[in-house]
């Protein structure tokens, strides 16, 4: 395992040093291989060749190009500068902007490479250069985008000054006369980092993203899509007949992707649209390619930080597919349910690890492998064309070459793509849309308004890459935006798409609202709900009328009766000090005989939600209460979740029940379940149960607790809570020796000031003892209720299971762990459980390894699902992963989750005290999936509300120092753990200030980067500082420009005294 700290003086002796972060890989010596390795196309291919015959012939005999002339003339580029053409290509393994610029307005191919090599460098962070790259090739201008990039963004290519045009006029007049030199000297001059090669781009991605880059130009939307025009289509136009340059491209295939002609389309004026999307199948021909496996459904899940990627999940649970740009994903968003057709073999991805197929690592490793490879020897530093000349001469023997294998854009030739090489690369299966099956994303979006001269709609631009740009109406937008477009640059609104066409890489919406300046918590917040479909509107009077109209409600004489009276028990509630909807209680009697009365009491909250009204309509639709870090959108009316269900102390209550008689040692020897009624005697925080277990003997006073039920003494309540933990300690270590497992993740808290609401400060969350005392409890009476229901109701039971982790994933996991020297055994969750818990180092960072190994192994779990058991035939599906039990399901919390009122439902009426369900398996299952889509967006908006009050935090309270560990490197950035704060974060070596350069390093599947940090004092050597998981480093948590966003900063290593 590596040392916590890894800092040493750089040995000066070495070998002479390349450029920073040079790799041992030859560098690229064409830049034409380079481009044809990327963009595999017949016609970029024949281009290429026609190009070189073109240039041959034109330096043997200075006969003008046909190809060139053809494209100058759709250019109107004058005779003398088309000359220049051709002089103005480099053999440099990397293309400047500035130099490029001069050539955008001369040649389609220099301007084709200029796309190329800004949407190479741009393309995410992940993949920059290193840091004297960032003054080669600029920042970014859009400053709404994060750093991730913009696909959509054109605003980096504005067009050329007339008095820059004249400069490079005259730098072309130079190539021209010292082409030869060209080559040499400038990858001589070359200082920096390699470019990251691609492991995943076919050729219609890089077509697609190069092209977006470019369609949004606010200041000059007309020249732009000329610029796009010439540009994409020109290059793209027919070799065999280059004059026919209204020539109509080939639609797209069923079976292939999208070609670059294809993905040139939408340029012309609104007379010449064309296809950019794929039509949708049928329904009819959907259903029999399903049936037939031709077709295969899922739920699309796009890469958050590298969003031209998108996945679904594999039918037979091995790698996801993938699917490749926005072209392939043919307007479904994230979240939605679609149906993909598997593209051919030839066009799947290679990549490095498992890992990668889950679209979690940048390393985009020999991008030129394949050029290269194929390449003929040549003499050194050879002009462009005759490299070009000699190598693509002979299409037929090109042809040959791939006849039986699978061009890879990570390089390298596959004899059989379904046999994993033996450099560790493996095939994945690319796929594209053909169907959406079920919208689930809520297509409204938050994003900023962009003015467009002289068009009757504006452009919004989501804060969410994955959602594309949209046109707006003007009329949508405020009155004055047209006149004063500047007031609204820092204004959040609120869009939702109404429709994207087959020909538009644009959507289109209508704005739905103004939420307020971007940065402030409230807009950001309501921009979030909205974004996520979260229902927080003010309940209708229709629901309102359900609820009990004489107030204050009292328990009717006659269900008293019906239920068993539970009100002289000790029983008590154990919440945070701040909840209001209390749902559960607990009780622990001593018999005579040694043993134990337990209860868990759960509010009976289907006694007030009758089946089928309008207000048990609301619920199903909400599902779930949504916890934000300032307020809870609550799934029922406040009068029933925080008053008539709620818990409170010293009052009359009604609940579900279920009591065992228990051993001290866990052992349960009967259960009993049952309607009941009950008198909570105190409302107990975490803090006061806490201090309860931690003080035994102590006699507290009745100033240090809540107010409490004279009926009971305090210290009745003390002994309660310490039987409770004695067997709930026993009920847990079964739990654990019998195969469970728990991935305890940091969870930030924060304290708020009472009237702002603002945070006043944040800490890590403590999960103790009383914490588990309660989960154990409510543990056990979910498996118990699970298998009352399923016994009763094996067709219409709602149960949850938990898939076991992906084996691929966890194949690779085990690998790593081997190679970094961890002992972690991966074959069941029990064993995993067991090597969580076993000695990571034993010094004050042992739980920051276990915090980071928690989230390595997380990596490969799949998310718990509710279901409904006649609908899934096979019981061994059944089966909870983590918990390691055959059967469980949600009881105990039914204000919150509606998945717990429909159990109640089943457990009243197999108990025959409850009306007769109305329920089918087809409902059950129907609601199950609501529930599971509903918790998997109430997760997400609780993840974001803190991400957000972090943020305001380090704004408010920052810059914060803290110490990190890391938790995964790439091959130009590492994530990692701040420690204090329990936060996530990537830090990007190109934006590391004080960096000389870096080295990335993987053997097997151990990732390393050196970094090399320039001395403060010239006259010492450099510090290197090796990365790799588990080392430790002193960051720095700044606020960005950006609203809401932050940045941790990497400090210099001598700067914490390593």
């Amino acid at each position: 395992m590596d040392s916590p700290r890894q800092s040493k003086k750089a040995n000066l002796k070495r070998e002479p040093k390349r450029g920073q972060n040079q790799s041992s890989t030859p560098p690229q010596k064409d830049a034409y291989a380079r481009l044809l390795s990327q963009h595999r196309s017949a016609k970029f291919s024949l281009y290429l060749e026609q190009y070189a015959k073109d240039l041959s012939r034109q330096r043997e005999g200075n006969e003008p190009s046909t190809l060139l002339n053809a494209q100058s003339d759709r250019m109107n580029i004058p005779q003398r500068k088309r000359d220049q053409v051709p002089n103005d290509f480099s053999d440099s393994s990397d293309f400047s902007p500035s130099s490029l610029k001069s050539k955008g307005e001369d040649s389609s191919l220099s301007l084709y490479m200029e796309k190329l090599s800004s949407q190479n460098a741009q393309q995410d962070c992940d993949r920059k250069q290193g840091v004297r790259d960032r003054q080669r090739w600029g920042q970014r201008r859009d400053t709404t985008t994060s750093h991730d990039g913009d696909i959509e963004s054109g605003e980096e290519f504005s067009s050329v000054t007339p008095n820059d045009s004249t400069k490079h006029q005259k730098q072309q007049k130079k190539n021209k006369d010292s082409n030869r030199d060209v080559v040499s000297k400038e990858t001589k001059s070359f200082v920096g980092l390699p470019q990251s090669p691609k492991k995943a781009s076919t050729s219609g991605q890089e077509q697609e993203k190069m092209k977006s880059k470019k369609k949004n130009l606010p200041k000059h939307p007309e020249e732009e899509r000329s610029r796009e025009r010439i540009g994409v289509d020109t290059l793209m136009s027919r070799p065999k007949s280059p004059h026919n340059i209204d020539k109509k491209p080939q639609q797209p295939r069923a079976s292939s992707t999208i070609s670059p002609a294809d993905k040139s389309k939408n340029k012309g004026g609104r007379g010449s649209r064309k296809q950019v999307f794929e039509s949708y199948m049928l329904s009819e021909e959907v259903s029999r390619g399903l049936k037939r496996g031709e077709l295969i459904q899922g739920q699309l899940r796009i890469n958050p930080k590298k969003f031209h990627e998108a996945f679904i999940p594999s039918p037979n649970d091995t790698r996801d597919i993938f699917l490749d740009g926005i072209v392939a994903r043919n307007r479904a968003l994230n979240g939605d349910i679609v149906v993909v057709q598997v593209l051919p073999q030839e066009q799947w991805k290679v990549v490095r690890s498992d890992t990668d197929c889950e679209g979690a690592s940048e390393s985009e490793t020999q991008r030129e492998h394949m050029a290269q490879k194929m390449q003929k020897k040549t003499e050194a530093t050879p002009r462009p064309d005759v490299i070009v000349e000699d190598q693509y001469s002979d299409q037929d023997e090109l042809n040959s070459k791939f006849q039986n294998t699978t061009i890879t854009d990570t390089g390298g030739l596959l004899e059989d793509p379904s046999i994993p090489r033996s450099n560790g690369e493996i095939v994945q299966k690319t796929a594209k849309v053909v169907y959406i099956v079920e919208k689930k994303h809520s297509r409204a979006v938050t994003g900023f308004l962009k003015f467009l001269p002289d068009k009757p709609f504006a452009m919004f631009s989501p804060v969410d890459h994955r959602v594309p740009r949209i046109n707006i109406p003007l009329a949508d937008c405020p009155e004055d935006f047209s006149s004063r477009p500047g007031d609204y640059t820092n204004t959040l609104f609120i869009c939702r798409i109404t429709d994207w066409a087959a020909d538009s890489n644009f959507a289109e919406g209508r704005l739905a609202k103004s939420l307020g300046q971007a940065g402030e918590i409230e807009p950001e917040t309501e921009g979030i709900l909205i974004e996520y479909d979260v229902d927080f509107s003010e309940f209708s009077d229709e629901v309102l009328d359900c609820l009990p109209k004489n107030l204050p409600w009292t328990i009717p004489p006659e269900e008293m009766k019906s239920r068993r009276d539970l009100r002289k028990e000790c029983i008590f509630t154990i919440d945070p000090a701040t909840a209001r909807d209390l749902d559960d209680a607990l009780s622990c009697k001593q018999l005579p005989d040694g043993n134990f009365e337990v209860g868990v009491h759960i509010a009976d909250v289907s006694y007030f939600v009758e089946e089928n009204n309008a207000l048990d309509a609301i619920a199903s639709q909400r599902a779930t209460s949504v916890y934000l870090v300032q307020k809870v959108i609550p799934m029922l009316p406040r009068l029933l979740c925080e008053e008539l269900c709620s818990l409170n102390p010293l009052t009359d209550r009604l609940t579900f029940s279920v009591i065992w008689k228990i051993t001290p040692e866990g052992k349960i020897l009967s259960e009993w379940f049952g309607r009941s009624v009950i008198r909570s005697c105190v409302k107990l925080s975490y803090d006061h149960a806490q201090s309860m277990i931690e003080a035994p003997e102590k006699m507290f006073s009745a100033e240090e607790l809540p107010p409490v039920d004279p009926v009971h003494p305090i210290d009745e309540i003390h002994q309660a809570v310490l039987n409770l933990h004695s067997i709930a300690k026993n009920l847990r270590a079964q739990r654990f020796s019998g195969g469970a497992l728990r991935l305890d993740q940091l969870k930030l808290s924060f304290t708020l000031d009472k009237e702002s609401m603002m945070p006043q400060g944040c800490y890590v969350y403590q999960y103790r003892d009383s914490n588990k005392l309660v989960e154990e409890f409510m543990l056990l009476a979910n498996i118990a209720t699970a298998h009352h229901i399923y016994g009763k109701f094996p067709e219409l039971a709602l149960l949850r299971r938990h898939p076991p982790p992906k084996a691929k994933m966890v194949d690779e996991l085990q690998e790593l762990c081997d190679q970094l020297g961890i002992d972690i055994d991966l074959s069941s969750a029990g064993a995993l459980h067991k090597s969580l818990n076993t000695t990571l180092g034993d010094d004050e960072y042992t739980s920051a390894r276990k915090e980071v190994l928690t989230h390595m192994c997380s990596r490969p779990m799949q998310m718990a699902l509710y279901f409904c058991s006649g609908a899934l035939k096979e019981e061994q599906f059944f089966k909870h992963y983590a918990l390691n039990v055959p059967l469980y399901t949600h009881f105990t919390s039914p204000i919150r989750r509606y998945a717990d009122i429909i159990v109640h439902r089943l457990l009243a009426s197999s108990l025959k005290c409850g009306p007769p369900l109305g329920l089918s398996t087809e409902e059950v299952s129907k609601q199950a999936s609501r529930c599971n889509d509903k918790k998997t967006m109430s997760k997400r908006v609780q993840e974001l509300s803190s991400e957000l009050f972090f943020g305001v935090f380090v704004k408010e309270c920052g810059p914060l120092d803290s110490e990190a560990m890391v938790m995964g490197v790439l091959d130009q950035s590492f994530d990692v753990l701040v420690l204090r704060y329990g936060v996530q974060k990537r830090i990007y070596c190109k934006s590391v200030a004080g960096l000389d350069s870096f080295h990335h390093r993987k053997v097997g599947k151990k990732s390393e980067l050196t970094l090399v940090w320039t001395p403060e004092d010239s006259e010492k050597p450099p510090v290197e500082q090796v990365v790799s998981i588990f080392t430790l480093v002193d960051v720095q948590l700044k606020a960005d420009s950006a609203p809401m966003k932050y940045s941790a900063v990497l400090k210099r290593p001598d700067d914490s005294g390593s």
